[in-house]
């Protein structure tokens, strides 16, 4: 899988990370002003919470090591593109879900090697120092940030043109990361029909679970509605393709890379039925309350 780990799967990561570049400005940034609560909220459960369920998950039920390692690495990565699209499909709070994926992608960079380097010593047994942090994190930052850097570079110095190819680009980034699946199945067909009866299970507890995590904080902390919303879809989508780019590219072992993969396609089932659940929960509650929360 020279070419896989190599070419393709950077190729995908950098395309998906360009995408949500163009959609991103300065500005959501400031969401952490406007709604600090929301926004703490949607934090905790992406940085703190989320890896802690990986590991949880992957100790308890003592998978293959590779497997628990792959595990802690799809749920130490950030949400992506579809996050925002789904926040916006249910009529959440888009600016919100950008905030929160925006600051994670860059906060990831560092937080990945360290949440791996951990994975490895529990798991594997290795030394953290058999892995460098710093390659690691140079690594994700050409992968992630630079990408990013880039879209939001172009949407600041051409808004319109990139406005215009934002919706194309979203579109191909998803299209790529599909046909990327499709493709390291089909490369490594022996090894995925091998962990798939195992993987599967894994990746649909840990996305569940991360979803009643978020949208329980979600209730403990009284968002208004359209911010549990965000913060619940944002918990439960994640950056599939970095993941696999993680696993496969820089730790060089595509085992660790199934879970990214089987995360990343099936947490649109999981994902959509429990927003589903979500959404009509707490429109069902908006006649008669008002929102919970200041507003911005």
């Amino acid at each position: 899988m020279n070419i896989l780990t190599a070419w393709l799967i950077p190729a995908v990561v950098m395309v998906v990370m360009f995408s949500m570049g163009l959609a991103l400005h300065p500005n959501d940034f400031l969401e952490v002003v406007r709604k600090p609560r929301a926004f703490a909220a949607g934090l905790a459960a992406q940085m703190l919470i989320l890896p802690v369920l990986g590991f949880l998950v992957a100790y308890l039920t003592d998978p293959d090591p590779r497997l628990a390692v792959g595990l802690v690495i799809i749920a130490a990565c950030p949400g992506g593109p579809m996050s925002n699209l789904l926040t916006h499909l249910a009529r959440a709070d888009t600016a919100l879900s950008i905030s929160l994926t925006a600051t994670t992608s860059l906060l990831s960079i560092f937080t990945i090697p360290l949440l791996v380097a951990a994975a490895l010593a529990l798991f594997i047994g290795r030394e953290a120092g058999e892995i460098s942090v710093a390659d690691t994190v140079l690594g994700v930052s050409a992968m992630t940030l630079v990408p990013v850097s880039l879209g939001m570079g172009l949407a600041l110095v051409r808004p319109h043109l990139a406005e215009r190819i934002e919706p194309w680009a979203r579109r191909g980034a998803l299209i790529l990361f599909i046909a990327l699946v499709i493709g390291a199945i089909a490369i490594d067909w022996d090894r995925v029909v091998e962990h798939f009866p195992t993987v599967a299970p894994l990746v649909v507890l840990l996305n569940l679970a991360a979803m009643v995590a978020a949208y329980t904080l979600s209730q403990v902390t009284r968002l208004a509605p359209e911010r549990a919303i965000a913060v619940t879809i944002e918990c439960g989508i994640q950056n599939g393709s970095l993941a696999m780019f993680v696993g496969a590219t820089l730790l060089g072992d595509d085992v660790m890379m199934l879970p990214g993969a089987a995360y990343g396609v099936l947490m649109f089932p999981t994902a959509l039925a429990f927003i589903a659940w979500v959404v009509r929960r707490e429109r069902a509650k908006q006649p008669s309350r008002p929102a919970l929360e200041e507003n911005p």
